[in-house]
């Protein structure tokens, strides 16, 4: 038995990174997963299924409607309703690294296409289902980089400040169908090999100004997002919870 028995789950950027350990911990917890990402998410199916527990995958773009649309109705057509959102994918890797005036038009238009309007098109498909389920759950992901205003990278650290007030917003806005509406921080997570292995001096960094010296893991990040889907905060809506192991405060 798991706290999250019984819960549809749709985990946004799920087929790896982050997101991957978002649709394991769901799972372990109960939750039939809904693996939904631009690349196929098969494997990670298979993977939850054999595990024991419930998953199926769909691939999606969540800057477009349409998309996002079709996403919700096939975790209806699936299980029959959703009951939770988590708003990961976001544009990041691929993201320039460079001073404001030499950032390209087109990728900040990308960063809040993804990291903004995606979140809300996302929230905006499942609403129907979790209205008429009698409520639900929505977590977005932000990130440090907002509080620290990190530099060289502004297009991606005012999209993630957009999540911030998206959260509030959207809390308000769906509190009265039993929607709960919050946010997770993170601190810098080297999840992806090829990134990390270019930056060590980030991480190094980074772990210098921690309460808990050392690196942060994608698991790290999963107690918090169950606590959100759970019962356990039902009360719990519009705040943005930092897991930073203490490098920030607030």
């Amino acid at each position: 038995m798991g706290i999250l028995d019984g819960r549809v789950i749709i985990v946004t950027g799920g087929a790896k990174g982050i997101g991957l350990a978002y649709c394991r911990g769901l799972a372990a917890e109960g939750a039939a997963v809904v693996v939904a990402d631009l690349t196929d998410g098969s494997d990670v199916v298979a993977e939850l299924s054999a595990s024991g527990a419930e998953a199926t995958s769909v691939q999606v773009d969540v800057s477009d409607a349409g998309q996002t649309e079709a996403m919700a109705a096939a975790a209806v057509d699936a299980y029959g309703r959703i009951d939770g959102l988590v708003n990961n994918a976001a544009f990041y890797m691929a993201a320039t690294r460079a001073p404001m005036w030499e950032l390209p038009p087109d990728e900040w238009d990308l960063c809040f296409a993804v990291n903004v309007r995606g979140s809300w098109l996302c929230a905006r498909a499942v609403l129907p289902a979790m209205r008429d389920g009698g409520g639900g759950r929505i977590v977005n992901i932000a990130s440090m980089t907002v509080n620290d205003g990190t530099p060289n990278f502004l297009h991606y650290v005012s999209s993630k400040s957009a999540v911030w007030g998206l959260t509030r917003a959207m809390a308000r806005e769906l509190g009265g169908f039993g929607i709960n509406v919050n946010t997770i921080t993170p601190d810098y997570i080297p999840h992806d090999e090829a990134y990390s292995s270019v930056q060590p001096e980030v991480d190094v960094f980074i772990q210098a100004r921690r309460a808990f010296k050392r690196t942060q893991t994608p698991e790290d990040m999963v107690g918090t997002l169950v606590y959100l889907m759970s019962p356990l905060s039902d009360f719990v809506t519009g705040q943005n919870i930092w897991v930073n192991g203490g490098s920030g405060f607030h």
